[in-house]
């Protein structure tokens, strides 16, 4: 006799690869045989997948249409099954299947809106963090700035995106009238992060400020992004900038910890 752990690794592989193993713990009938009984279940498996992607990226969903959004999340179960137990997460490779897939990257909008969205949404299921204050900078003698060292809070996400994907969305969400999409005359940066009141916020950056702010993710210190920022400021400048970016960034609630 077969374990409820084993019967239950048989029945996801079913529904995972269509195995035949599984056929053995069902009881066919006259009107459904054991493929029918068997395909009721498999066919509310993928129903369901495809109901979360149009939950996790409803623009998208409005983008395409019900039609093509449809086919797309058929396409994309089958190549990106899904791994994790919580529907949640079914879709985290989305945009970069719609990059990849020829049929449907001769339109980028629909990769760039798939990131924007999932960004949104992973911005307002990310951890709770307490953010620092100014004080916290106060706190640290000024000959050891140039060794600080900061860390974001879990919920800023950083995009570059070519076309006019903010305002798509948000004509989507208000359930405006139809906007054409629109490519920008050079990819644009954005911000993406939550505030304590669980209010998620997008924020177009200046060049120097989403430089700054990659450099803060990938670790630099506040003596390096200020040689960093004088690609824009000059040298005498460059950390006044950088201390008022720091400060807007702590405004805005997105540094959580400072470090020497």
């Amino acid at each position: 006799m077969n374990t409820l752990y084993e019967t239950q690794q048989a029945f996801l592989d079913y529904l995972m690869a269509q195995s035949d193993d599984f056929e053995q713990y069902i009881v066919g009938t006259k009107r459904f045989n054991k493929a029918k009984r068997l395909g009721i279940y498999a066919d509310a498996y993928a129903s369901r997948l495809i109901e979360s992607l149009q939950d996790n990226y409803p623009a998208l969903h409005t983008l395409m249409g019900d039609c093509q959004f449809n086919r797309m999340a058929n396409q994309y179960l089958e190549k990106y099954p899904s791994q994790h137990f919580s529907v949640r997460y079914f879709g985290h490779k989305l945009d970069q299947f719609l990059q990849q897939d020829m049929q449907y990257n001769i339109n980028p909008v629909f990769a760039e809106m798939a990131a924007f969205e999932w960004a949104l949404r992973a911005a307002f299921d990310a951890e709770d963090q307490t953010p620092i204050t100014i004080a916290a900078l106060q706190d640290i003698p000024i000959e050891q700035w140039g060794a600080m060292q900061f860390t974001l809070h879990k919920s800023v996400h950083r995009l570059n995106l070519e076309w006019n994907i903010a305002t798509l969305w948000l004509a989507i969400e208000n359930q405006e009238d139809a906007i054409p999409a629109e490519k920008n005359a050079y990819p644009i940066a954005w911000r993406i992060w939550r505030e304590q009141e669980l209010k998620i916020f997008y924020k177009s950056l200046a060049v120097d400020e989403a430089w700054a702010l990659d450099a803060i993710i990938d670790r630099y210190n506040f003596a390096d992004i200020c040689t960093g920022l004088c690609e824009w400021v000059d040298e005498i400048h460059a950390p006044q900038r950088a201390v008022t970016l720091i400060q807007t960034w702590i405004n805005d609630g997105l540094i959580v910890d400072v470090s020497v």
